[in-house]
């Protein structure tokens, strides 16, 4: 149930203007520990920073810095064919790496947001069928549906809302995203459209936990992170860079 908002560079937009920015809520059972945004993964992928999940070993989000490259993941809606699921955080690491799997997923059903210097896809896996798509240029949300799919409440009722907030220039550009994110915090976070959510109500155990914002380009990947002040409430987060390498 977490949301992604991404914006695409044009391919002749101006030198300042060719990163694709990112900026993904994590929803996810409080009681699941996980890792702040860092090198948790030393032996088996060293150049990674990301958040890991404490009991799977995988990431929900991971980057090479280096490299320029990123993924995150997030819930699909799925018919499942395999009934004994493999973690999908390890595909996030694989993604991140520069890795392809050419057999399906055997895991529960996901929306992986794949981003690399001035490009980004999205792979969908439903559990039976998977499918990639390039994301075009523009500023576009994901959630546990389709791209930009108006049946998802939050899309329907905030798409709009990031596309008329660019992201500003200089260090934080993500601060217009973020002033979206704090009108949309006056809805309750059990509402349908809310982005910063509380998703009991709904049947699933899961809240909006933290926060990462992502600029990649040609340079490198700048991934940055802030924690909510609780679960499903939002405030105005601190976002910081990754914990220092092990």
């Amino acid at each position: 149930m977490c949301t992604v908002v991404i914006r695409v560079p044009e391919p002749d937009a101006p030198a300042h203007d060719r990163a694709v920015r990112l900026l993904a809520i994590r929803d996810e059972d409080p009681q699941r520990p996980w890792r702040p945004l860092g090198p948790w993964w030393p032996q088996t992928h060293p150049a990674l920073v990301g958040v890991q999940d404490v009991r799977a070993g995988g990431a929900w989000l991971a980057a090479d810095a280096d490299a320029g490259r990123l993924a995150v993941l997030l819930n699909r809606a799925e018919t499942l064919a395999d009934p004994s699921p493999a973690s999908r955080g390890g595909l996030v690491l694989a993604r991140a790496a520069g890795g392809r799997w050419t057999d399906p997923p055997r895991t529960h059903g996901f929306n992986l947001v794949d981003v690399t210097d001035r490009e980004a896809h999205l792979l969908q896996w439903n559990g039976i069928t998977e499918r990639e798509t390039a994301i075009p240029p523009g500023t576009h949300m994901i959630a546990h549906d389709d791209l930009d799919d108006p049946a998802t409440p939050r899309i329907d009722r905030w798409l709009d809302a990031f596309r008329s907030a660019p992201p500003a220039a200089g260090d934080a550009w993500w601060e217009p995203w973020l002033d979206v994110l704090d009108t949309s915090a006056g809805l309750a976070a059990d509402d349908d459209e809310a982005i910063v959510r509380d998703n009991r109500p709904h049947g699933y155990p899961t809240q909006s936990l933290l926060v990462c914002v992502a600029s990649v380009d040609a340079d490198g990947a700048d991934v940055r992170y802030g924690e909510l002040p609780a679960p499903a409430a939002w405030g105005r987060v601190r976002l910081r860079p990754p914990e220092r390498r092990l």
